[in-house]
């Protein structure tokens, strides 16, 4: 799993790429809970368009992510391929985590 950042103005972008899965989960929750904390930015987007593959795992940290600090952030889903949404979706995610 390798991650990008990038900011604009009001947005803060984490760019996954490669697979999510119990593999990659606890790196991936500690860098996301690492730069997340350090964003100055209150719109955190997650940007699913290198994800080839993603399990339930994936969910639960993106989910958790929004639990952790969803009183100081707002996050956004985008660019997912038509396999992650599909488990996004069936997931429900979307109700608490909008797409953009």
């Amino acid at each position: 799993m390798l991650l990008k950042n990038k900011e604009t103005e009001d947005k803060f972008f984490i760019s996954l790429k490669g697979e999510i899965d119990q593999h990659s989960c606890q790196k991936l929750r500690d860098h996301l809970d690492n730069v997340i904390s350090k964003s100055n930015k209150t719109k955190i987007v997650f940007d699913f368009s290198d994800v080839g593959f993603m399990d339930s795992t994936g969910i639960g940290i993106i989910l958790g992510r929004y639990k952790k600090f969803k009183n100081t952030k707002e996050f956004y889903i985008e660019n997912a391929n038509p396999t992650v949404d599909k488990i996004l979706k069936l997931s429900g995610i979307y109700t608490i985590i909008p797409q953009i």
